[in-house]
């Protein structure tokens, strides 16, 4: 089964932000992940969606998308996204 990570941001910092969407791409792609959603426009019909940018990754699966998660390369670039957003972020499985 699939595994998903579903984020939403704003961000805080473009141009701090600029350098982890540039460098983020590579850590999917290498572990198998392909982007489904990455911002595009988006309408609000139920709800409070509280954050502007919204991003939907596929991966093979569940464990495949902790372990990029996990990965020593996405920690070194986690913390470009941390500071520079604000947001939330979960890993779901899919079916």
């Amino acid at each position: 089964m699939a595994g998903y990570v579903i984020a939403q941001i704003d961000l805080k910092s473009k141009e701090g932000y600029k350098e982890y969407a540039e460098k983020v791409p590579t850590t999917v792609k290498n572990f198998g992940g392909e982007y489904l959603v990455r911002a595009g426009e988006f309408k609000s019909l139920e709800g409070e969606w509280k954050f502007g940018r919204n991003v939907v990754i596929k991966f093979p699966s569940y464990e495949k998308a902790l372990e990029w998660y996990n990965s020593d390369e996405y920690k070194q670039i986690i913390d470009l996204r941390l500071s520079n957003t604000e947001g939330n972020l979960i890993i779901i499985r899919g079916v």
